[in-house]
């Protein structure tokens, strides 16, 4: 799907007023425009969002499932919005962010990107590791975890769900035998972690379709989405990084979906450190909005 924040704007303004003339009032924009502009949209998608009738547009499932996602964008752009037009005051020094390492390839380098902007003396440093981040020890000023700790002097805050599912690429799949249940996946080379260096059960995948044996292995994200993207196998990928990886596709979405959290996390110590409060709430917001708008590139 490659659609833009006005595209979703004006899709949000005809699911909420039922059809194009009334949501051409509160938008300021005509009904045939606002047409044009959803039949855009769903061509983008590749699925009907409204279905049509003389009483209304009224939404599929499709378009249920892309109002969630487009209230969420909305959600977090709001955040956004307020936090830098309450904080205009520009961070300065240095901030070092821990986090784990498919967060850090594929969210955090935008994220921090438009930080930079926002912030021109501020030096960001972002340390991709995985493995969980001592914070005790200083390793960095914060960090982004896949689950809450509970022990420790530690500030947590849930950030956002994430979505991830089976993939391999379209060249695999056309060479090997069809995948049509999980029980199929036997017959299947698997790419994963290595089994004895996961970090966080909150990462033991395979573990939860049933899948015991790993033919290739890595404690790195972006190295099995690459023995994805080759032709490795089928893989347990994120939705938000798939974006990066075109040629691979998602496989079995309604027999396997997880679901996981990102959660922003700091020693208790520095909650009352201004600068550290303002950035992570920024970095919190910016990673949520990037989530959402990378998964719903996704949609198909």
């Amino acid at each position: 799907m490659d659609s833009n924040w006005d595209d979703l704007r004006l899709f949000l303004g005809i699911a909420r007023e039922g059809g194009l003339s009334a949501a051409g009032k509160t938008l300021r924009l005509d009904p045939a425009t606002l047409g044009r502009r959803m039949t855009r949209l769903e061509g983008a998608t590749g699925t009907a969002l409204f279905v049509k009738s003389p009483q209304g547009y009224a939404l599929t499932d499709a378009g249920t499932d892309l109002l969630m996602r487009a209230e969420a964008v909305e959600t977090a752009m709001r955040a956004a919005t307020h936090s830098l037009s309450a904080q205009s005051e520009s961070l300065t020094g240095q901030i070092r962010v821990g986090a784990p390492d498919g967060c850090a390839n594929y969210v955090l380098p935008q994220v921090c990107a438009r930080l930079s902007t926002q912030h021109p003396d501020l030096d960001i440093q972002i340390v991709a590791l995985p493995r969980v981040f001592n914070l005790s020890r200083r390793e960095a000023d914060l960090a982004i975890g896949v689950s809450a700790p509970t022990a420790g002097r530690l500030s947590v805050q849930k950030i956002t769900d994430y979505k991830l599912h089976l993939a391999a690429s379209k060249g695999y799949l056309k060479s090997h035998q069809q995948i049509e249940s999980t029980q199929d996946l036997g017959q299947h080379r698997i790419v994963g972690y290595i089994p004895d260096m996961i970090f966080d059960r909150e990462l033991d995948y395979l573990s939860d379709i049933g899948l015991a044996r790993v033919p290739l292995a890595s404690n790195s994200v972006s190295v099995q989405l690459n023995l994805l993207r080759h032709g490795g196998g089928v893989g347990v990928v994120h939705d938000f990084a798939l974006p990066a990886a075109p040629n691979l596709r998602r496989i079995l979405t309604g027999q396997v979906s997880l679901t996981r959290a990102f959660y922003m996390i700091r020693h208790e110590a520095d909650r009352q450190n201004n600068k550290l409060t303002r950035f992570a709430e920024s970095l919190s917001a910016g990673v949520k909005q990037e989530v959402v708008r990378l998964e719903a590139a996704t949609l198909t």
